[in-house]
């Protein structure tokens, strides 16, 4: 599942843009912006393609749309009805999957452009903290 390894990859540039600017280096937000830009308009036009794309051989819901139609047809040897059923289920399932990644990461954006103008803007104050270190009971043990 290419697209949500690259979605994946989405996130990860979201989180350091806003890590940059919560940092006060807004002015070098650029450095991630361009390519998460990139990368999530070249992710979304895959998705959309693969969820919608009129050929089966590309679109989850025209490969399903297909088979289900040799199925109607009684295109498929009775051995296969199964399996071709099963393709039916998992192109659909794909397609439902590829859907939420894509609602999800468009989401995080969304909430991230919020994020980024409310501190840009000055509206809120850019708290950036790491939790305090708390040593852990293997240390000790072998301390």
């Amino acid at each position: 599942f290419g697209i949500s390894n690259q979605l994946l990859a989405s996130v990860a540039l979201v989180v350091a843009t806003t890590i940059l600017i919560k940092m006060g280096h807004g002015r070098w937000s650029w450095v991630t912006l361009a390519p998460m830009a990139w990368l999530v308009a070249v992710t979304m036009t895959a998705s959309y393609q693969k969820i919608f794309h009129p050929d089966p051989r590309i679109g989850f819901l025209a490969q399903a749309r297909a088979l289900g139609d040799l199925l109607a047809r009684g295109a498929v040897a009775p051995d296969r009805v199964v399996q071709t059923e099963r393709l039916i289920f998992n192109n659909r399932l794909d397609a439902a999957v590829t859907a939420l990644f894509a609602g999800l990461i468009l989401f995080l954006i969304a909430e991230a452009l919020y994020e980024w103008y409310r501190i840009l803007s000055g509206r809120k104050a850019p708290a950036l903290q790491e939790t305090p270190y708390v040593p852990t009971q293997w240390a000790e043990a072998a301390g």
